[in-house]
């Protein structure tokens, strides 16, 4: 990677008052103007939702549950990250648009700021939400590891930035509701971490009807099998390894670090817990969005 210091560590800059990596705003353009096709299906997240677990059970659902076809590559190369534009490292609208299809697009934007494209194609498209305390624990100790964004200072400072939007791809409320309401009129299937985390064969199983599908009950546990944790952890198609270390430092905190629902206990402290419930409270409040923080 050509210099490093000027690609590491800067400050997020804004698109229509979201803030995102400094290249991503720069090449805006590029972005915006991507051409979406029918056939394409968006895995859309809010950062440390579990973005990756989804990513691979569409994978192997598109693959008929072929364990080795899934290890053909990195799933970041598989499921190409759509906005991610880093100068001389990566270019996920470059790679797309070499990517034959049916193409698998991964995102992290927030409704209102997804190309046009996918909304006149009808795309279809999966959404997953994760409980808001968790999701903070989670992209914490991503930002401490993940050299691209700025520095997150203490959990304390974290806390504070997170619960003000003042992070990557900003408000995690605005992000969860908005794509929420969005599912009116549009085919996406909402589904939420902690169901996931309760009964993987059940939800999988809704992935499944949901892109037309209809595998033997064998293969779908062998997904289920595939896609756990412990081996999605172990597995270097998976697990990030191969990204450099100079970009995610995967010594200060691994990639895949816990995935479980509840570790916000073990870094809230009770005033903490108090004031992000005030302000959960006040932010959510006239959804139907409902979370679980713990199963």
């Amino acid at each position: 990677m050509e210099n490093n210091e000027n690609v590491l560590r800067r400050k997020l800059e804004m698109v229509c008052g979201v803030p995102l990596f400094w290249s991503i705003v720069e090449e805006w353009a590029q972005v915006e103007s991507f051409q979406a096709r029918p056939d394409d299906l968006l895995i859309s997240t809010y950062p440390k939702s579990g973005t990756t677990w989804i990513s691979e059970i569409v994978d192997m659902i598109y693959n008929n549950g072929d364990t080795e076809k899934c290890k053909r590559d990195a799933i970041y190369v598989r499921v190409p990250f759509m906005e991610l534009i880093i100068p001389g490292i990566s270019n996920g609208t470059e790679k797309l648009a070499k990517t034959s299809s049916p193409r698998l697009v991964k995102t992290h934007l927030p409704v209102q700021l997804l190309p046009m494209s996918f909304w006149e194609n009808g795309c279809k498209m999966i959404y997953v939400a994760r409980n808001a305390k968790d999701v903070a624990v989670s992209f914490y100790h991503f930002d401490l590891m993940n050299q691209l964004h700025p520095e997150p200072g203490t959990w304390e400072q974290y806390v504070e930035k997170y619960m003000a939007g003042r992070v990557a791809y900003g408000s995690w409320y605005d992000h969860v509701k908005g794509w929420w309401e969005k599912r009116k009129d549009h085919p996406i299937l909402y589904l939420l971490y902690e169901d996931m985390k309760e009964d993987p064969k059940r939800e999988i199983r809704k992935v499944m009807h949901f892109l037309g599908k209809d595998l033997k009950e064998e293969v779908l546990d062998r997904i289920v099998y595939h896609t756990s944790f412990e081996m999605m952890k172990e597995n270097p198609a998976t697990n990030y390894t191969m990204v450099p270390n100079d970009v995610m430092d995967q010594s200060i905190s691994p990639f895949m670090r816990k995935g479980i629902a509840g570790d916000w206990k073990n870094h809230f402290t009770v005033a903490q817990n108090e004031t992000f419930n005030e302000d959960y409270e006040r932010k959510m409040a006239g959804t139907t969005l409902q979370f679980r923080t713990e199963i």
